[in-house]
């Protein structure tokens, strides 16, 4: 086992830190509560102070007890709260140890030693993972982005006597299962809920304040910025200008270039070639050309459907004849995929079809004028003002999601946009939406 020193530098903690920091105490009025729920808007200072006092708890009640972390997954969880965490505790008397193979983190402070096991809740699959465990407590981060299967099997593993539940959270759409469920009935369940806003983290400058309230509108910044659970409803990309965001050339020298693809057969296929360079705060795209066919329409009234082979000769020629070019595609169009694969396209992306987090990082992009568009491009423009969100999925599912109408060049935005985002460090503070803190 290794022992770290120095490193951190502990900076003061704004009043709702500090409640976090010692609501477990025995002189406290909440001691006797069974968790604790953070959640509001990002870079609020929620998964630092959630992180350390978790530890601190674990430490101080318990000797040889197992508890788990969990995230969205363990390689999020990893660079979100455990990187973090074990900086935090470097500066402290802890002595820390990992084992990555086991997903197994050993934590000692005086004579006292603890397990804490990382788990990933990205799917339903995951309530499996964690069944079989006797826990004392639990801490979720981003509890939100899990299914409600994960959350309930993990909270029902925690049976020694004196555990409790930590959960940390970006707000949803106000129809979600921890929204309803917990939150909303947080005092029945004895749980202290603490609501957090960006000036509750006292290591941001205004300037930095600043700049994050500029980098979103409409749904993303009463959610992001102002920590709300509000409503999807709607135009989507309501911040787009088209004196802002439309322009005749790229407008800077390029660095790299790639084609987007939302795949259809019946519904129309789109591709769109993206350009992109980075630039200090960030990256800029230019989208300056687009092929859409609609298979239910066509100029001589006649629908006429196109097959794989046919869409990758059409990829061929809109790549200009090139076979390197990289091509993000909709991950559900496994026979376009291996077709153009076979035709000898040699960089064939599936996209990250994570919806949320690419509107998101679109919407950013439009809000900051780092997204443009060729005025060449009239499917895509004409989409842009009809994609809305899907109030009544919203409503029944507590989901957010567009209405699938008028969404092919939209989708296909998403996925070049995001693809680029999460694929380039320069781009990344444009999807700090989910996970920033």
């Amino acid at each position: 086992m290794k022992k770290h020193t120095g490193a951190f530098r502990f900076k003061r903690f704004s009043p709702k830190q500090m409640k976090i920091m010692s609501w477990w105490l025995d002189n406290s009025p909440y001691s006797d509560f069974d968790g604790v729920i953070a959640d509001g808007a990002i870079r609020s200072g929620k998964t630092l102070s959630m992180s350390l006092s978790f530890v601190m708890w674990a430490t101080e009640k318990f000797n040889g007890a197992n508890f788990a972390i969990c995230g969205k997954t363990v390689t999020s969880l990893r660079r979100n709260v455990i990187s973090p965490l074990e900086q935090m505790l470097a500066s402290l008397p802890y002595s820390f140890a990992e084992k990555r193979t086991e997903n197994l983190i050993t934590i000692s402070f005086c004579g006292r030693e603890n397990y804490f096991y990382l788990f990933g809740g990205k799917d339903e699959a995951a309530r499996d993972l964690i069944q079989g465990i006797t826990l004392a407590g639990v801490l979720f981060d981003e509890v939100a982005l899990m299914p409600e299967s994960f959350v309930n099997q993990a909270t029902a593993r925690c049976s020694v006597e004196g555990a409790k539940w930590w959960f940390n959270c970006n707000p949803e759409g106000p129809y979600h299962w921890f929204k309803t469920d917990w939150i909303d009935r947080a005092k029945e369940r004895r749980l202290l809920y603490i609501h957090f806003l960006m000036t509750d983290n006292k290591t941001l400058s205004p300037r930095t304040l600043e700049k994050y309230r500029h980098m979103y509108t409409g749904v993303f910044a009463r959610r992001f910025i102002l920590g709300e659970w509000s409503v999807a409803d709607g135009v989507i990309y309501s911040m787009f200008d088209r004196e802002k965001n439309v322009r005749d050339d790229v407008g800077f020298t390029p660095e790299r270039e790639f084609i987007a693809v939302d795949y259809g057969t019946f519904n129309p296929c789109v591709f769109l070639h993206f350009y992109a360079a980075g630039r200090g705060d960030g990256v800029t795209h230019y989208i300056d050309r687009e092929f859409y066919h609609d298979g239910r329409n066509a100029s001589s009234g006649i629908p006429i459907q196109k097959d794989d082979g046919q869409y990758s000769d059409d990829m061929l020629a809109f790549a200009g004849g090139r076979h390197d070019i990289p091509i993000i595609i909709d991950p559900s169009a496994s026979s376009f995929i291996t077709r153009l694969r076979h035709d000898g396209f040699t960089n064939v992306i599936p996209a990250k079809n994570s919806v949320a987090k690419g509107i998101s990082a679109v919407s950013s992009e439009l809000v900051q004028g780092r997204l443009s568009f060729s005025p060449d491009c009239v499917h895509t423009l004409g989409e842009i003002p009809s994609y809305v969100w899907d109030s009544k999925h919203a409503a029944a599912c507590g989901e957010d999601r567009p209405l699938k109408e008028n969404d092919h060049c939209c989708d296909a935005m998403r996925y070049g946009v995001y693809f680029d985002a999460v694929s380039h460090p320069s781009a990344r503070p444009s999807v700090s939406g989910r996970g920033a803190r």
